[in-house]
């Protein structure tokens, strides 16, 4: 088995690859990248059982193999190069040689039928999206996920898709983001919640690519295929909580603030918040809103005013301000709106402008109480 292949297409292929790989492995052949030779097409493949990537690259050979590199050292060796050719030979004593225009380097291999088959989908249903649309439900979804292990089913994202549009939904309790399209229709509707780690995969890879993404899924995997890559990985089991339920319908205050400016401000006047709520008040009278925090136990207080465009009666209403800064932090809006009924219901932040025609991005915030 023998191939040629220039060193920075290797090594940009291998790194996104190498994200699918655990620090540390049950199974040992997982350290490794598979290998497989058809000829002038190079298949290599990362897995940890949950989820498996591969990627078709060409190169020039006439042989084929099937063979498991060891991931890390290869990289190592990859990233000190600069661009030139490198040739791959399989030696007899269970090497795979290395040679580069200044060098031999020699890894111990070990057999590529160890390396565990990705999952088969039997009878998927499949949506296509384009991979920047894909990218961005991601990216503007994801960090409202929650991290807790008791409730697997909010560690993920929620995929929703419709005759009508697809919705892309992640929530700790906390915080919700539902993120929607109504430019793109499933042909079948379908739901299911997909893990973090892939998806963090994907909004890496996707981001600025032009190509379109074929999403199969059945009730336990589904499979993402996009140029020449493929991803597999099984999904989260459970049902997802009914999110509708959460989002208040009714909520005559609506506040319209410049979004970087309210930024900002939450950013600055919350280093002076207590440091187990993070908690900031914001005081809305007229057109002016008031944002406030204190640390009493240290006598530590901030104070801004900000001018702002407000509907609705007079409210006082505290919100943990890291949420809020993570929240409109994730927004591209020039101007985003804040709509709330009582202080101790959620609030709802949306984009009042930036949004492609039938994109619609809602953000949900519980409140925290306000100790007067």
């Amino acid at each position: 088995m023998k191939f040629i292949v220039s060193s920075n297409y290797l090594l940009k292929q291998l790194q996104i690859l190498g994200g699918v790989i655990n620090n540390s492995n049950t199974l040992p052949i997982l350290d490794n990248f598979l290998f497989d030779l058809n000829n002038d097409e190079l298949t290599v493949s990362a897995s940890d059982l949950e989820t498996t990537m591969s990627a078709k690259l060409k190169v020039e050979s006439d042989s084929e193999g099937k063979i498991a590199v060891p991931a890390k050292l290869l990289l190592d060796t990859l990233k000190t190069f600069p661009e030139q050719p490198l040739t791959f030979v399989v030696e007899d004593n269970n090497t795979i040689e290395l040679s580069s225009n200044h060098g031999k380097y020699a890894l111990a291999y070990a057999d590529g039928e160890e390396f565990p088959n990705p999952v088969e989908l039997e009878d998927p249903s499949s949506t296509v999206v384009e991979a920047d649309i894909l990218a961005s439900a991601i990216s503007k979804t994801i960090f409202a996920s929650g991290n807790d292990d008791l409730r697997p089913v909010m560690s993920g994202v929620f995929f929703q898709f419709t005759e009508n549009g697809l919705t892309f939904v992640a929530t700790d309790a906390h915080k919700l983001v539902k993120y929607s399209r109504e430019d793109i229709k499933a042909n079948q509707a379908a739901e299911f919640i997909m893990p973090k780690k892939p998806l963090n995969l994907l909004k890496g890879i996707l981001a600025g690519s032009e190509s379109e993404v074929l999403i199969e899924y059945n009730e336990s995997n589904a499979k993402f295929t996009f140029d020449e890559t493929q991803l597999i990985c099984r999904l989260i089991d459970g049902k997802y909580p009914n999110y509708e339920a959460v989002i208040p319908k009714e909520n005559p205050n609506k506040l319209t603030i410049e979004r970087n400016q309210f930024l900002s401000s939450v950013r600055r006047v919350s280093i002076f918040s207590n440091k187990t709520t993070h908690q900031v008040r914001l005081k809305i009278a007229g057109a002016e809103l008031n944002i406030s925090a204190e640390d009493v136990d240290y006598s530590n207080k901030a104070e801004e005013r900000l001018t702002c465009s407000y509907q609705g009666d007079d409210m006082q209403i505290g919100f943990n301000s890291r949420f809020l800064i993570e929240m409109l932090g994730n927004l591209t809006a020039d101007e985003v709106m804040l709509e709330m009924s009582l202080p101790n219901r959620a609030g709802i932040l949306t984009p009042v402008d930036g949004l492609d025609p039938g994109e619609k991005i809602t953000m949900l915030v519980m409140p925290v109480m306000l100790n007067n």
